[in-house]
């Protein structure tokens, strides 16, 4: 097994179990027995427990993010609705669990260790920026961006109590109603 695939193993496992279960709850060991690798390559590759996780975050964020872009994209008529029709998906897969970027901070809390933190930050960041970028130009667009965050956070974390597409949908009826009230203003 080469180094590429011992990492490959060890995020796919760190995945599956920091998701499933919690960062905290999950020891290395049990990360090494999981994937398969030996503890020496697990350490040569994530010298500590905090790099594993950083780096399970940063796949996880390409990965998602990869996703809901490409939704995005394969609806130009309508890229805020795609955005919900996407997270009503999501909602629905077996194994929801809500937001791994806030579960994580939950976990932590603001004084958790940086290299943890720093992409949950970003992904929080390129999410919003992401928002941004489905709205047309106009006065309120910033302002619009930070609602549809919320939405977006409100209807994950309803979903990760109740599972299933009727978060996001409240949410997507809510997004067209600012729009449509963003829109009487603007023209």
């Amino acid at each position: 097994m080469d180094d590429e695939e011992a990492r490959t193993r060890l995020l796919d496992a760190a995945e599956a179990l920091f998701y499933a279960e919690g960062i905290q709850a999950v020891g290395m060991d049990r990360i090494r027995a999981e994937s398969g690798v030996p503890l020496k390559r697990l350490y040569k590759l994530f010298p500590a427990k905090e790099a594993l996780v950083a780096g399970y975050l940063e796949r996880r964020d390409r990965r998602w993010t990869g996703s809901l872009r490409e939704a995005v994209a394969a609806a130009p008529a309508d890229p805020v609705g795609a955005v919900f029709d996407w997270l009503a998906a999501w909602f629905s897969e077996p194994g929801f669990r809500g937001c791994a970027f806030l579960n994580a901070y939950g976990e932590l809390g603001a004084g958790g260790p940086a290299a943890v933190l720093d992409p949950v930050r970003r992904h929080k960041a390129g999410l919003r920026a992401l928002l941004a970028d489905t709205l047309p130009p106009g006065p309120d667009r910033e302002e619009l961006a930070d609602q549809l965050l919320i939405l977006v956070e409100g209807a994950t974390a309803v979903a990760a109590l109740t599972p299933g597409p009727a978060p996001a949908r409240r949410a997507a009826a809510t997004a067209a109603a600012l729009l449509r009230a963003a829109d009487g203003r603007d023209g």
